[in-house]
C-alpha cells in the first residue's frame, strides 16, 4: 500500500505543477481577451493572431488542466445518486468508470494523437489564416501531453479507490490539504 501512495503522491504533485501552471495561463488569457476587445472596440484594430492566441490559450489552460480537476475530485458529476452514496460505494463506481471510460479514452486518443502532431511538427505547421500564429504544432503538443496526465492522474485515482476499498484510508505521504479534505 505504501508504494500506491508514493505513487499517487508523484502524480498528484504532477498534476498540482500543471495544474497551477492553468492557472497562470486563464490569467494571461484573461489578459489576451481584454487587449483583443480594447483594441477591437477602441481602436477599430482587431488581430488574428490574438483571436488565435486565446483559442490556444483556452485549449492549454483545458488540457494542462484536467488532470488537476480530477485529482482535486473537482469534475461536474450528473448522478443525483452519487452523492448519496456511502464511500464504499462511491469507490466501486470510480473504479468501474475510470478503468472502463477514462482509461480507454485516453489512450486512444494518445494513441491517436500521436501521429497528428509529429506530421504538425514534420511540417512545421503554422496558421492557415494572414497574420495567424506560427508554430501550432507546439500547441497541438498539449492534446497527447493533458491526455497523458489524465491517464496517470486516473490510474492514481483507481489506485486511491483500490485502496479505500482495500480498508486502507491513509492518506499519501507530502499530500497537499486539499487532496486530504477531498477522501
Amino acid at each position: 500500500m505504501e508504494a500506491l501512495r508514493k505513487f499517487e503522491c508523484a502524480v498528484g504533485r504532477l498534476s498540482g505543477a500543471f495544474g497551477w501552471l492553468a492557472g497562470w495561463l486563464c490569467i494571461l488569457m484573461v489578459a489576451v481577451v481584454f487587449i483583443d476587445v480594447i483594441a477591437r472596440y477602441l481602436f477599430d484594430s482587431g488581430s488574428i493572431a490574438m483571436q488565435e492566441m486565446e483559442w490556444h490559450l483556452f485549449a492549454a489552460v483545458f488540457l494542462l488542466g484536467a488532470a488537476y480537476t480530477m485529482r482535486e475530485n473537482a469534475n461536474v458529476r450528473v448522478d443525483v445518486w452519487y452523492e448519496k452514496m456511502s464511500t464504499r460505494n462511491k469507490a466501486v463506481i470510480d473504479v468501474f468508470g475510470t478503468v472502463f471510460f477514462v482509461i480507454p479514452m485516453c489512450t486512444l486518443i494518445l494513441y491517436s494523437s500521436f501521429d497528428f502532431v509529429a506530421y504538425s511538427y514534420e511540417v512545421q505547421e503554422v496558421s492557415n489564416d494572414p497574420g495567424g500564429l506560427s508554430y501550432r504544432f507546439v500547441f497541438k503538443a498539449l492534446l497527447p501531453l493533458g491526455y497523458f496526465l489524465v491517464l496517470i492522474q486516473s490510474c492514481a485515482f483507481v489506485s486511491r479507490n483500490i485502496r479505500l476499498l482495500a480498508g486502507d484510508t491513509a492518506m499519501p505521504a507530502k499530500s497537499n490539504k486539499s487532496y486530504q479534505e477531498k477522501l
